[in-house]
């Protein structure tokens, strides 16, 4: 699980939004970019062309 301290300065790479961070399953979203960006091991990944639209 991410820290919140980790969360709190996290921003999506494409657009420099703020992200939702979702659990189930190990997550971060943009809602203004509609991206899911995939967390494994607690480190996220952020490659843009490897993250899905939702």
């Amino acid at each position: 699980m991410l820290s919140r301290e980790l969360l709190d300065i996290l921003a999506c790479p494409k657009c420099k939004g703020d992200l939702e961070y979702e659990t189930e399953p190990h997550q971060l979203k943009c809602s203004k970019c509609k991206l899911i960006y995939h967390v494994k091991d607690d480190i996220p990944n952020f490659l843009i062309d490897e993250a899905e639209k939702f």
